[in-house]
C-alpha cells in the first residue's frame, strides 16, 4: 500500500495494477483513459463527469439518485430493435437470435469487403482492427462453445485472439503481429459459426437448462461447470457488441478516406 499525496502523476501508466479499495480525493483525472477496468462497487461524490465517453457493462449504476441502467437499456433497444432478441430464454429464441446475427454480420462483412485490404488492419482509437475483431470472435467461440460446451480442452487456432487483459496462458495463442487476409479469417469464422449453429439447432429445453462438464488443462474459461444458458448468452453478447464496434470503426475508417476526413 502506498500514499500519493500532493504527487504529480500526470501521464502515469497503470497496467495490471490492483487499485481495489483505493481512495481518490481531490484528484484530477481529466483526459484519463480507462480500458478493461473493473469499476464494480465504485463510489463517486462531488465528481465532474462532463465530456465523458463510456462503453461497457452498465448495471446497478446510480447517477444523482437515478438508476441509469434501465434507461440506457431502453434507449439501446429503441435504436436497435433486434437487440432485445439477444437475451432469449428458450431454444427457439436462441435460433432466432443466431439467425439475426448471421444476417447482420453478412452485411458488415460485405461492407468491409468494399474497403482497401490494408485498412482492415488499421486500429481506430487504440481499438482492435476489423481483422482482430473477427479473430477475437473466433477465440470467444472456441472458449465458450468448443471448450466449455463441447468439452475440447484445447480448441484454439493460431489466429485466436484473447482479450488484451487476459493473462498469458500456456497453450492459448496471442499473436498480435499476425496480419492474415480477410478471406483467411472469414474461412475460420465460417467454421466456428457453423459450430455454433449446430449447437443451437440441437438445443432442447433440457439441454439449455443443463450445465457443462469441467474440462482439464489451462485455458479459458477456467475448468469449471457452467450453465449452458450462460455460455450461449455470452456468445450472443460478444457477437452483438463486437459487430457494433466494427461498424463504428468502419465509419471512422471511411471518414479518414474522405476529403477533410
Amino acid at each position: 500500500m502506498a500514499d500519493f499525496i500532493g504527487a504529480d502523476l500526470r501521464g502515469s501508466r497503470f497496467e495490471r495494477a490492483d487499485l481495489s479499495r483505493a481512495r481518490l480525493h481531490a484528484v484530477d483525472l481529466t483526459g484519463a483513459s480507462f480500458r478493461g477496468v473493473d469499476l464494480s462497487g465504485v463510489v463517486m461524490r462531488g465528481v465532474d463527469l462532463s465530456g465523458t465517453d463510456i462503453y461497457g457493462e452498465i448495471e446497478n449504476v446510480t447517477i444523482n439518485g437515478v438508476d441509469i441502467g434501465p434507461l440506457i437499456d431502453a434507449e439501446l433497444n429503441r435504436r436497435y430493435p433486434e437487440r432485445a432478441k439477444m437475451r432469449p430464454a428458450d431454444p427457439a429464441g436462441f435460433r432466432e437470435a443466431w439467425d439475426t446475427l448471421e444476417r447482420l454480420w453478412d452485411g458488415t462483412v460485405q461492407r468491409a469487403r468494399g474497403m482497401a485490404a490494408e485498412k482492415l488492419h488499421d486500429s481506430v482509437d487504440g481499438e482492435w482492427s476489423f481483422i482482430e475483431t473477427l479473430r477475437h470472435l473466433v477465440f470467444a467461440t472456441d472458449a465458450w462453445i468448443r471448450r466449455a460446451i463441447l468439452g475440447d480442452p484445447s480448441p484454439w487456432d493460431p489466429l485466436d485472439l484473447p482479450w488484451d487483459e487476459m493473462p498469458d496462458t500456456p497453450g492459448v495463442p496471442r499473436d498480435r503481429q499476425a496480419r492474415p487476409s480477410l478471406d483467411a479469417v472469414l474461412e475460420l469464422r465460417r467454421d466456428r459459426m457453423s459450430t455454433v449453429r449446430q449447437v443451437i439447432d440441437g438445443l432442447t429445453a433440457a439441454s439449455l437448462d443443463g450445465r457443462t462438464e469441467p474440462v482439464e488443462g489451462p485455458g479459458w474459461p477456467r475448468p469449471r461447470s457452467y450453465p449452458v444458458h450462460r455460455c450461449l448468452l455470452t456468445i450472443l453478447n460478444e457477437e452483438w457488441e463486437h459487430r457494433l464496434y466494427a461498424e463504428r470503426d468502419l465509419d471512422a475508417l471511411q471518414a479518414r478516406g474522405t476529403p477533410g476526413g
